[in-house]
């Protein structure tokens, strides 16, 4: 998965960017959310509800409403330890990239102090003990079903570390707005305990039901805090193995690492495909057996 051409320029696709950019034009929510009605509905004659894939629990429709309400619902201990240490086993040899800065991939060992933000290949993702099990969970399938009214596609899964660096903050942990569909959700599960110098994890608590700008932009700390007050902030904190569902349509930050380093497991689910990526399904040869539609933008079954 890499991203689009958006621009005029080598590579550009002018339909890609008109998907893209309709929907960032359309900033007023009501206005949206009627689009989001019509898509859902589309998609229900096409695909069904999703809601079948599971019967909510007390729990689960929590959750559902603390994310419609809030754009934050944490989800609890989705993943045990044993778990956790499978994946960080398994990730110990394979390569990762640099998102600020282009050089030779690299190992955890062999990374570098300047490294900052590095994400595993989706090869490595996808092959990695739990991950497709857990992005295909009937609880995760069921609550995205829920919240966006269809069946959902997995359009976005990765695994990224964030490191403690003296310095100037990434803009990736900068507050900022994501635009990936119309709808959609993310699914964070921190497979590193995460305290406060771990770089948790912060929302802005409603700001997902606010007005976006067309420009999307960062936002400093002190411009949140001063325009809606220290306690609107949500703060996720955890162990291994903990998981929140954001919208990240809402104002949000994973906040820079400032004493030990934070590995994050990311799966986002959306109505349609996100049309800044270009998506190249990587081969799967596991055991896991997973609905074509919902799996389609990331894996194929291998032969």
């Amino acid at each position: 998965m890499e991203y689009a051409q958006l621009k005029p320029g080598r590579r550009f696709a002018p339909l890609r960017s008109l998907m893209y950019y309709s929907q960032r034009l359309v900033t007023r929510p009501s206005l949206r959310r009627m689009v989001v009605r019509a898509l859902s509905a589309a998609l229900r004659l096409r695909q069904g509800s999703g809601r079948e894939l599971t019967a909510a629990t007390p729990a689960e429709e929590a959750a559902l409403f603390d994310l419609r309400r809030s754009g934050y619902a944490p989800l609890g201990k989705l993943l045990n330890s044993a778990q956790c240490d499978d994946i960080r086993a398994w990730l110990s040899d394979k390569l990762l990239i640099d998102r600020d800065h282009n050089r030779p991939g690299f190992t955890l060992a062999q990374r570098k102090e300047a490294v900052r933000v590095a994400d595993y290949h989706l090869r490595d993702v996808i092959s990695c003990p739990h991950i497709l099990a857990l992005a295909n969970s009937p609880e995760l399938l069921g609550l995205a079903a829920r919240y966006m009214d269809c069946k959902p596609t997995i359009s976005a899964l990765g695994l990224r570390w964030s490191f403690p660096v003296t310095g100037d903050n990434s803009a990736l942990q900068a507050f900022h707005r994501d635009s990936e569909d119309w709808r959609y959700l993310k699914v964070l599960v921190y497979l590193t305990d995460v305290d406060d110098g771990a770089g948790p994890h912060v929302y802005l608590h409603g700001s997902h039901l606010t007005r976006a700008p067309v420009r999307l932009r960062f936002y400093s700390d002190s411009e949140i805090t001063g325009a809606h007050g220290a306690d609107m902030l949500l703060t996720a904190v955890g162990k291994r193995g903990f998981c929140f569902a954001v919208d990240t349509a809402g104002i949000h930050k994973g906040t820079a690492p400032s004493l030990h380093p934070r590995l994050m497991l990311q799966i986002q689910y959306s109505l349609l495909p996100s049309y800044a990526y270009r998506y190249t399904p990587e081969r799967y040869d596991g055991p896991l057996a997973f609905d074509p539609y919902v799996n389609r933008l990331l894996v194929r079954p291998g032969v």
